[in-house]
């Protein structure tokens, strides 16, 4: 409740002046990382894939860790205390990881099915070994500081241990290069110095269990990042920052041949054991990762992905250099990558060596019900698809809203296709045209929609415009006319105010003369709607009413001595000397105010006498105390109202309560 006073020289100030007025009113795959997940590194030496644990090993250098994930890149666990670890290599059978410790001069070996270390081999104080590689029987790896690198090699088939160092003669490393094997050629290992322009490479026979340097160029290039070796042995792969592309070179002399094309700032190679080669670039805005199957062109890849910016910059975020692991059986590809903020990410690329399709429909944007249309569509791919590829075709109607089979339809020679439909259900008509895949291609889908004419159905509600007591229930009525099948309507309350939604008061059959009614409770204003939602031969249709709601207002006068008649009406006697008391109780509304209004008779004409607007309690009471000096000659009287639009709200519609009368004696 709340209590205000006015004055009487408040209400009488306008007794003879101007009267105050106050107004109211009432399909297509998309080329990029399939999954990611922030990784808790903060760098990247190496990072190799077990496909018998199914596993991936990643070194962090900085941190002195290993982080041993599944394949979705979950950390399964930690491995500590490797200040510097670099380098990997897996065994041949997957059970033995091995890491090159460069601060504390170790390789470690690390048992990959209880994920623990399983050996510590000291190459020597101060030699920091980096990368390892196993070839010729033995376990080889680059190592030494800057100005005196060089290869040695780590014996494990004997009872002991056997470390040999300076296996390079030609001493021909400032820094520890990096090695590259492959089971295919056991006897060849690969080396590269990082970071060094221009770049230099050596290839090494190593089947007497000694290291001889067979070949040695310095390559057109700089600052390489990456290197990897064909799984015949046949190619050594090199990314460096420059040239822009990935370059090639014939193991048996280190003579350049043709690149993959990549882009600018090569940093990342691996080949699968198929001989796909993925190379990677570190580019803010291009794609970051290129593949390029054994045997197919060099200049344009199979599949490309670009991924996608987490950070702040207006960069995506970059491979980190090293960065690619293919799974052994290629059927994904993980990836390192990190964004402005230096956080990183393990990122799965699923069925990366196949092309992407792309399925493109086209159709006409309006149609006839019941007449025939031409749909037409495309299938492309980097890697071109065989004429009569089949594509299975399907139409999503009302009537079949989970889609019904139209059969086949085979591209010709370009990938196009063609056929003809007769839509039996007008509205939305969806074409859908769905490429399965295969062993070299991504699956694709393309779907175009339709606008298809339908007829229209007459649909009308009553009660627009009407006005209602407060609380009062009303009947509203639909009225549907000719359709097809559906014969449903649904009809929604929407009150007036944010905070009450728009609520289904009704859905169901109209009956035989097409009507449906319900009953609202008019509480507030109120749109009602009416929707009827259509079916294959008739549109849909919506009617709206809005029908308006007063509110319950009363005025209480108290404090008087008595109450009779003057002439015919009721009025409340007060002694001058008494203030009255003015209780308004009204529908309450949060912030809602009722406007006072008095008027006083005079020579048988009411005048307005002031007006004024007192906020309501949560209770919906004000009370107003009217102190004196009062006039005792005058016939006086007050009423409550809410205003709509000026009361604090708008709600309902202005409504007035009744005038109550009083008089002052002396």
């Amino acid at each position: 409740m709340r209590t205000r006073r006015t004055s009487t020289a408040t209400a009488f100030a306008v007794l003879f002046s101007s009267v105050v007025l106050v107004g109211g009113t009432a399909g297509t795959a998309a080329a990029a990382a399939d999954s990611s997940r922030i990784l808790p590194a903060a760098s990247l030496g190496d990072i190799v894939a077990d496909g018998v644990h199914q596993r991936v090993f990643i070194s962090d250098p900085t941190s002195g860790r290993i982080l041993a994930t599944d394949y979705s890149g979950k950390v399964l666990r930690t491995l500590g205390s490797l200040p510097g670890v670099n380098g990997l290599e897996l065994s041949a059978d997957s059970g033995t990881l091995y890491a090159g410790v460069a601060t504390s001069g170790h390789i470690v070996a690390i048992d990959t099915a209880t994920l623990t270390e399983s050996a510590r081999y000291d190459i020597g104080r101060g030699t920091r070994p980096t990368h390892p590689a196993l070839a010729g029987g033995k376990l080889w790896f680059g190592y030494g500081s800057a100005g005196d690198g060089n290869i040695g090699s780590l014996d494990l088939s004997g009872e002991e241990p056997v470390v040999a160092l300076d296996q390079d003669p030609h001493r021909t490393w400032y820094s520890a290069p990096v090695l590259a094997s492959s089971p295919g050629a056991p006897d060849t290992l690969a080396a590269g110095i990082e970071v060094q322009s221009p770049a230099e490479l050596a290839v090494y026979d190593v089947a007497s269990g000694t290291a001889t340097r067979t070949a040695h160029v310095h390559a057109d290039g700089g600052n390489m990042r990456d290197l990897a070796l064909s799984p015949d042995g046949a190619q050594v792969v090199v990314a460096s920052a420059a040239p822009y592309h990935h370059q090639v070179y014939r193991t048996s002399d280190l003579q350049v041949e043709q690149g993959y094309s990549s882009d600018a700032y090569p940093n990342a190679v691996d080949i699968a054991p198929n001989g796909t080669v993925a190379a990677g670039i570190s580019g803010w805005y291009e794609p970051d990762v290129y593949i390029y199957p054994k045997g197919a062109s060099k200049t344009v890849p199979v599949r490309t992905y670009d991924f996608p910016n987490t950070g702040t910059s207006s960069g995506s975020d970059t491979l980190e250099p090293a960065g690619l692991a293919w799974a052994p059986d290629g059927s994904r590809l993980f990836a390192v990558t990190v964004n402005s903020e230096g956080a990183r990410s393990f990122r799965v690329l699923t069925d990366p060596s196949k092309s992407v399709a792309t399925v493109t429909v086209s159709a006409p944007a309006k149609a006839t019900r019941a007449k025939a249309l031409t749909v037409k569509g495309s299938v492309k791919a980097s890697v071109a698809l065989p004429a009569g590829t089949a594509l299975t075709v399907t139409r999503t109607d009302v009537e079949s809203p989970k889609g019904k089979s139209l059969g086949t339809v085979k591209t010709d020679a370009k990938g196009a296709f063609t056929f003809k439909d007769t839509p039996p259900a007008g509205g939305k008509v969806t074409y859908r045209a769905t490429y399965a895949g295969s062993a070299k291609h991504t699956a694709a889908s393309g779907s175009r929609a339709v606008a298809v004419s339908r007829a229209a159905t007459s649909l009308k509600l009553n009660r627009n415009n009407s006005l209602h007591a407060y609380n009062k229930n009303v009947s509203f009525t639909a009225t549907l006319g000719k359709t097809y099948k559906n014969r449903v309507v649904e009809i929604w309350a929407d009150p007036f105010g944010a905070d009450k939604p728009k609520k289904l008061v009704r859905k169901a059959k109209v009956n035989s003369k097409g009507n449906l009614s319900v009953t609202v409770n008019m509480r507030r204003d109120t749109t009602v709607t009416a929707v009827y939602r259509g079916d294959a031969r008739y549109a849909a249709r919506t009617a709206k009413a809005t029908a308006y709601a007063k509110v319950g207002v009363s005025v209480k006068l108290s404090n008087h001595y008595k109450t009779a008649k003057i002439g015919k009406t009721s009025y409340a006697f007060y002694s001058k000397k008494k203030n009255p008391d003015f209780t308004t109780s009204m529908t309450y509304y949060k912030g809602r105010a009722q406007r006072l209004t008095f008027q006083l008779n005079y020579m048988g004409t009411w005048y307005e006498a002031g007006q004024e607007y007192f906020p309501l309690g949560s209770d919906g009471k004000s009370v107003v105390t009217l102190p004196g000096p009062h006039e005792t000659r005058y016939k006086l009287r007050v009423r409550a109202s809410y205003i709509n639009g000026s009361s604090g709200d708008s709600v309902n519609s202005t409504t007035h309560s009744a005038w109550k009368y009083f008089i002052f004696t002396k």
